[in-house]
């Protein structure tokens, strides 16, 4: 590795190294004797100005800086499932026994167990012709994951000269030899792709198929598809890392990648300790054995952070194009914006808004356009996905700050935490009135053809009940609830119903946990027609009082919890009991008369 230049200025993670003139932008280098990593990020004339991923204490003018000749990368191969990264894909057990607990400088470990062996499936034989992005053969990484060995794609059209037959090999061994514009290359189990370049595919589609998670303010109000994208923002301790763990844990994905960008080392820690307890709901085993984790805490070096999440973005992406559904949640992506600002200081450069840099914008949009569901490259064909969920964390939950609210111009479903809602105790903590999904047109489709052909009417009547229940609450306020008349204050009753035994969901149940598409649907039918019951029955003389002790509410609001997604014949039979209690109630003149 050549010496390229010399450092001549030090502020924090940002270096100047002067001599510089054949280095090229986002170059990895080395600085200084202890051969920190670092990035080139702009260059005037020789000067190169770097952002050093390691703590550049004890740095000094003169100390040689040397250059790679590649942009920064991640290495893509069997080994990286279950495994827990830093912001530049080293793996914190590896670094924990060379260095103790704190990262040691210029700590350099390969990304993946290089000594592991590997039993190899080919699906190629001698002579066949591949491309880019076809599938080599299998290895299975975990008993959850088949690990699908791509070529690279870089590598164009291709006839396999050799390949190798079943067995054991390791990550350095040659499964294949091909042919490629008249060129023998030797093809490994993995390869290397520069992180802040989006992986090719062939083919983009609509965003139709929902992600589904089992929770129910989530799938039923507030979808999101997968290959969407979608923002979490809230206050402090409106429970934004629970619901992360929840969409993580449940989601109907193939592989989860947890991305904490700058959270407090606590919160990480929680992650550390939890997710590997965490079972995989549809095979019962360690939800770890389908999980990447990358942690970059808060007291880590803060150029790295601003890595961390295109780190964890190219892995989903290879994954992705193995045509598995991925879901990445980054936790947080103020703490990431917050990086590049201080960046930017230190650079110089002229601040906007709040002293975010000018590029904020631009820095969001390239992040959350790396989502979306592709047919990938290569034979044979494959449908993949990458779903982007960015949790923001806006100082005093405060929605008009930057961060927020460029956020909001690149993601298309809203999950807003009311911190109200989080301290009355009600879980999950999404804001019905001011979340919005931008996906339910695309998505109606799927619901009528999979679940249930009344999803879209059933939503929609239990939302204007939830909206004409907040258009009346500054009539309560000001006036009482005695000023409504019994009809709208039958609209208050069922709109509490609904927050209690719909929209409130705990996360620590084992029942109401996760709740299926099919559990979700019929208890929203449950409300919906008791909603039409009540009316009826009040239109027909009946007092709101006489409805309001109907015995069957109790029940009805702790179906969530009593009933399980796979005993469905008891919501039926609660929805026939309701109905019942209904005409008994409309045989009862006399109690009507007294009333």
């Amino acid at each position: 590795m050549a010496v390229k230049g010399k450092v001549v200025w030090i502020n924090g993670p940002a270096v100047k190294a002067e001599g510089m003139a054949e280095a090229k932008m986002y170059e990895t280098v080395e600085v200084g004797q202890d051969k920190m990593v670092g990035e080139i990020i702009r260059i005037t004339g020789d000067v190169a100005f770097i952002q050093v991923y390691e703590s550049t204490s004890g740095l000094s003018p003169g100390e040689p800086v040397y250059g790679t000749g590649h942009p920064l990368s991640v290495s893509l191969g069997p080994g990286m499932m279950g495994t827990i990264y830093d912001g530049l894909q080293r793996p914190l057990d590896k670094i924990a026994e060379k260095s103790g607990a704190y990262i040691q400088r210029g700590v350099n470990i390969t990304p993946l167990p290089m000594e592991n062996s590997w039993k190899f499936r080919p699906s190629k034989k001698k002579g066949d012709e591949i491309e880019a992005g076809s599938i080599l053969g299998v290895v299975k990484e975990t008993p959850l994951v088949d690990h699908k060995i791509l070529v690279p794609p870089t590598v164009s059209t291709a006839k396999v000269l050799d390949i190798v037959k079943e067995g054991n090999y390791s990550l350095e061994d040659t499964i294949a030899t091909v042919q490629s514009s008249g060129k023998k290359l030797d093809l490994k189990m993995y390869h290397q792709w520069p992180v802040r370049k989006p992986r090719p595919y062939k083919e983009r589609f609509d965003p139709e198929v929902p992600l589904l998670t089992g929770q129910r303010v989530i799938d039923t109000f507030f979808p999101i598809a997968k290959g969407g994208t979608g923002a979490i923002p809230g206050g402090f301790g409106t429970g934004k890392t629970v619901t992360l763990h929840q969409v993580a844990a449940w989601a109907d994905s193939k592989v989860v990648l947890h991305v904490g960008c700058g959270e407090r080392g606590n919160e990480m820690t929680e992650v550390l300790v939890k997710f590997p307890e965490l079972k995989d709901p549809a095979s019962g085993r360690p939800l770890m054995e389908r999980t990447i984790l990358v942690a970059n805490v808060s007291n880590m070096p803060v150029a790295a952070r601003e890595a961390s999440v295109y780190t964890g973005v190219t892995m989903a992406e290879y994954y992705r194009d193995m045509g598995y559904d991925v879901v990445l949640v980054a936790d947080s992506t103020s703490r990431w914006a917050e990086a590049l600002r201080e960046m930017s200081g230190r650079l110089e450069e002229m601040p906007a808004e709040e002293g975010y840099p000018s590029y904020l914008a631009s820095r969001l949009a390239e992040f959350y356009e790396r989502a979306g569901r592709v047919t990938a490259l290569g034979s044979p064909e494959r449908i993949g996905s990458v779903t982007l969920i960015g949790a923001v964390s806006p100082s005093g939950a405060d929605f008009t700050e930057p961060v927020t609210t460029h956020t909001i111009r690149f993601i298309r479903t809203f999950w807003a935490l009311d911190t109200r809602l989080a301290y009355s105790r009600h879980y999950p903590a999404i804001n019905w009135m001011t979340s919005y999904s931008g996906y339910l047109d695309y998505i109606e489709k799927w619901w009528s053809k999979n679940v249930d052909k009344e999803w879209s009417h059933l939503r929609g009547e239990a939302y204007q009940i939830l909206q004409r229940e907040d258009a009346l609450k500054e009539i309560v306020r000001l006036l009482g609830p005695e000023a409504l008349p019994d009809e709208e204050k039958l609209v208050l009753d069922l709109a509490r119903m609904l927050k209690i035994g719909f929209l409130q969901q705990s996360a620590y149940d084992e029942v109401d946990s996760y709740s299926s598409p099919e559990k979700q649907i019929r208890l929203l039918k449950i409300f919906v027609d008791f909603h039409h019951q009540a009316l009826s029955a009040l239109r027909g003389g009946t007092s709101l009082g006489d409805i309001r002790s109907i015995p069957i509410i109790p029940n009805i609001l702790r179906a969530k919890f009593d009933i399980k997604s796979e005993e469905l014949d008891k919501l039926d039979k609660l929805k026939e009991e309701t109905s019942q209690a209904f005409k008994a109630l409309s045989t009862k003149p006399e109690v009507k008369a007294v009333a």
